[in-house]
């Protein structure tokens, strides 16, 4: 069963990411974004000026019906902020983007976000077949619940199967503390 490979890379590459501190400024940035303003108040909800992005890790579906895994892990860079519930993730093309439905199994939760604390999400997809039945995704981008900005990275993981028009075969889980 792919699920427990990938549940414990998810939870090896957060506790890697944990370990490590201070920034990556000789790296390559794409699909990253960081920022270096000052958090939010102590307990208040959080927001992308004191948190940094990083996509990874990924387990990308290799063929057409098979399931992909995308971690998202968020950063503090500012004071202890909460995030309750789960983000609001679409997937574009080349248009507006399609709604990715929260994952039916995940339990909403209210997750304290110390200082240099992490949290992660998964988007989990079915990859498609090119043509109709399938979104070519170019770009995912998400939102913090309570947020009216939101942020995205590029998709290279290979186009995402359709339910129905227009309706991603994708979920995503709730936010879930990383470290320790």
């Amino acid at each position: 069963m792919r699920a427990v490979p990938i549940t414990v890379t998810a939870l090896a590459a957060a506790l890697l990411l944990t370990a490590c501190s201070g920034d990556d400024s000789g790296s390559d940035d794409t699909g990253s974004k960081t920022s270096a303003s000052g958090g939010t108040a102590a307990g208040s909800a959080c927001s992308f000026d004191g948190l940094g992005q990083e996509v990874g890790p990924v387990d990308a579906a290799p063929a057409a019906g098979d399931t992909g895994n995308v971690t998202v892990t968020l950063a503090n860079k500012g004071a202890e902020c909460t995030l309750d519930g789960f983000p609001t993730v679409g997937l574009s093309a080349d248009g507006d983007p399609a709604s990715v439905p929260q994952d039916p199994a995940a339990q909403k939760q209210k997750v304290t976000v110390p200082e240099q604390g992490t949290v992660t999400f998964t988007i989990t997809y079915v990859r498609g077949e090119s043509g109709d039945k399938s979104l070519a995704v170019k770009t995912a981008q998400y939102s913090l619940p309570g947020s009216g900005k939101s942020e995205s990275f590029p998709w290279s993981y290979g186009d995402v199967s359709l339910k129905s028009a227009g309706v991603p075969d994708a979920s995503v889980g709730a936010f879930t503390q990383a470290g320790d």
